[in-house]
Formats: structure tokens, sequence, C-alpha cells
């Protein structure tokens, strides 16, 4: 499993990946992740095993959102499955309520800020 942040580095390594407001995402992220490095998937609906809240978005996106921390945060990620290997780029994570903003606008789709 390969995961990549989209934006600019500089800003999530100042933050600590993690905005300060919500230092409290810190232990369900970190869960996530490790859930992550074990994951064995050969196409998308594989990481519904994994992960059986994750959602599959439609549109031809190629994007999973994940529900972190008791659904209380949202992972959203573009996905790639290569021959040998799955990248998995992090778009966006944040509150429920704030991916339900970008729900609302269908922004889920085209977000690229690692924010």
């Amino acid at each position: 499993m390969y995961l990549c942040y989209e934006g600019s580095p500089d800003k999530k390594a100042k933050r600590g990946g993690i905005r300060p407001e919500e230092r409290q995402s810190r232990i369900p992220l970190e869960e996530w992740l490790t859930k992550l490095k074990f994951a064995d998937w050969e196409k998308p609906t594989d990481m519904q095993a994994t992960f059986n809240s994750v959602d599959l978005l439609g549109k031809s996106c190629s994007r999973a959102v994940f529900d972190v921390g008791g659904n209380n945060y949202r992972v959203i990620c573009k996905y790639h499955f290569g021959e040998k290997q799955v990248h998995l780029f992090v778009c966006r994570i944040g509150t429920h309520k704030e991916y339900d903003k970008l729900n609302d606008k269908e922004l889920q789709y085209i977000i690229n800020v690692y924010q």
C-alpha cells in the first residue's frame, strides 16, 4: 500500500498532519493508518472488507470516503490499483460536518487539497 497526501507537504508537516483544533482525531487516524498498512486489496470493493463503512464514490472518480473515529471524521482518497500495489492519495481529511458541506456542493468528487 502506498499512501500519499495531495497538496503541500510543508503545510502538513507544520501542523503535524492534523489541524490544532482537531488533536482528538490523532488516535482514530492512527488506527485507520494501521489498518491500511495491513490491507491487501486487489479491487476497490476489497476496501469494504477492511473498512465496512467506506463509501466508494460514483461518477468514475476512483475515490473512496472513509469514516474514521466513529464517523466523526471523513477521509476522502483517490485510489489507483496498480499491478502489484494500491496507491491511495489522501485528498481531504475533515470532520463529518465539513464533509457534509462538500457533499452538498458535490465537491467530494473533485477536491484535491489536503487542508
